[in-house]
């Protein structure tokens, strides 16, 4: 009887944010928060 097992490796490179990625994750952050409580403030009315 044979087993036969895989092993998977798998590499994960960080990838450096420039300034101008930060600045558009910061903002897209804000705006998806201020939809989320618009809307929270919608179904409570």
């Amino acid at each position: 009887m044979t087993l036969n097992i895989l092993f998977f490796t798998v590499t994960i490179q960080k990838h450096k944010k420039t300034a101008q990625q930060c600045i558009q994750a910061d903002q897209s952050m804000k705006i998806r928060k201020e939809h989320i409580d618009r809307a929270l403030m919608h179904r409570r009315m």
